[in-house]
């Protein structure tokens, strides 16, 4: 590959690719300027594996940034066979004590270093400010603007004194939608002055805490601008570098996402995000070599059309290589034992009424379709359940079935059930006399239950101290 403008479009283009090695085209990018990859689960069998592929990765490009979206609680890669070790933002939100999510955050940066990862896409900095969110829920730390603000705070501070980047996501703030962008082009209905004082406060104390990115959202909030702010100036230099004073990388949310390639485009879309003042374009699961072309392409092209200056190309490109720099050159402190993640769940737990089990159990899960950013869970409680019970018998359903309880005691979990009817109609016919145990965001209870056990996520960590709850 030759060419400047080639090799400043490439350092701003951040893909993704299958399986736990190196594919040979993304070695030949990676010479070529490409700014950086973000892994997903298919690219993580082991922590030795995952240390391998950040090696071979660095040794074709020392700089080059590896993404990862491990928040804790519902969406890890790390852990996505066994569930997270730690809790996610509702339980920390929800215990609100700053150094211990500071310690959680740390200690989740030292296991992402200790793989060569050294940027990870989390904190959620958004404030989950409509219960029926369909993508954010258990994700925020919570529906107050303060609380969200001093925890993203602390988790940025946290990450970070390991050497990872963190990156706030999603700008402007994702709570308020009830659309998921994944799927279609959401819209949040308010006046600037609410996103000052509400969906942007935690964006504020990212920055002031020294946060290295920001994720850019596919929204659209008309009071600001038209256009999705992924794809808006009025955004993204506007409100984030000029009112918010952020001059550190901004990074796009995947393009691949219907909110942008089903309206304007992937190529479309990464050319009007860069001329927005976004630097670095994920590009998402499923886009490999062919989409790193178009985009490159599209770019050099907008630059010889007079549609994007080529300076701020260049600067997009100079943002992604001071953050690769950082990651050389910033802290490598001491990581807390991943113990830490069962503390802060256990101290997130609430319990009401009679929850102890004194015969055998029946668990029943009632697991909607998992969101596209957590993907579905390969554990379960009930499985955890029958490893401190022995003849607990447990099954997922996934809607309305039949249920005959017999002579056991009954364990109803639920997630997010305010949003979904057919939960509320299995979970009311059955509460009965059962323990109900709340994986999501606690707004709808069934009448009835013994006891009510409120986990605040998840994660293998929400779920384990739960079981010892129900069986200590």
């Amino acid at each position: 590959m030759s060419g400047g403008l080639e090799r400043l479009a490439s350092t701003c283009i951040f893909p993704g690719f299958p399986g736990p090695t190196l594919p040979d085209w993304v070695r030949r990018e990676l010479d070529g300027g490409l700014g950086g990859v973000v892994l997903f689960s298919w690219n993580v069998e082991s922590p030795a594996q995952l240390a391998a592929l950040s090696a071979a990765i660095r040794a074709e490009r020392a700089e080059a940034l590896i993404g990862i979206d491990e928040e804790g609680g519902d969406v890890t890669r790390l852990e996505a066979a066994a569930g997270s070790s730690y809790p996610g933002n509702l339980a920390l939100g929800t215990v609100d004590d700053v150094e211990l999510t500071g310690r959680v955050a740390a200690a989740i940066g030292g296991e992402l270093a200790a793989a060569g990862v050294n940027l990870d896409l989390a904190p959620v900095a958004d404030v989950n400010s409509d219960e029926r969110n369909p993508i954010i829920g258990v994700r925020s730390f919570g529906s107050e603007p303060a609380l969200v603000a001093r925890h993203t705070a602390a988790f940025t501070a946290g990450l970070q004194s390991l050497g990872v980047a963190a990156c706030a996501k999603h700008f402007p703030g994702h709570g308020a939608t009830r659309a998921d962008s994944h799927l279609e082009l959401p819209s949040i209905d308010v006046d600037r002055e609410t996103l000052l004082r509400r969906e942007l406060v935690p964006f504020r104390a990212a920055i002031e805490a020294g946060v290295q990115a920001i994720m850019t959202a596919h929204i659209r909030v008309p009071a600001v601008d038209e256009l999705p702010a992924t794809l808006s100036r009025a955004h993204l230099t506007g409100l984030l570098r000029d009112e918010l004073g952020f001059d550190g990388m901004a990074i796009t949310d995947a393009l691949e996402m219907r909110a942008v390639s089903a309206t304007v485009g992937v190529e479309e879309g990464a050319v009007l995000a860069i001329a927005a003042g976004a630097d670095a374009l994920c590009l998402g699961h499923d886009l490999f070599e062919d989409a790193v072309r178009a985009v490159r392409l599209a770019l050099v092209e907008a630059v010889r059309a007079g549609r994007l200056p080529e300076e701020r190309l260049a600067e997009a490109a100079a943002r992604v290589e001071r953050a690769g720099r950082w990651t050389l050159e910033g802290p490598a402190g001491t990581a807390p034992s991943p113990e830490v993640g069962l503390e802060a769940a256990r101290r997130a737990l609430r319990a009401e009424g009679t929850v102890e089990l004194t015969g055998r159990a029946l668990v029943v899960e009632l697991v909607p379709e998992a969101t596209i950013a957590a993907g579905p869970a390969g554990h379960t409680f009930g499985a955890l359940l029958a490893e401190r019970r022995p003849g607990t018998e447990h099954f997922v359903i996934h809607h309305p079935t039949q249920i005959q309880r017999g002579d056991r005691q009954l364990v109803i979990v639920i997630r997010d059930a305010h949003r979904h009817e057919w939960e509320r109609e299995v979970a009311q016919g059955l509460a009965d006399g059962a323990v109900v145990v709340d994986v999501g965001v606690p707004v709808w209870r069934p009448d009835g239950a013994a006891g009510t056990v409120v986990t605040y996520g998840a994660g293998r960590a929400n779920l384990l101290a739960a079981a010892e709850r129900l069986s200590p």
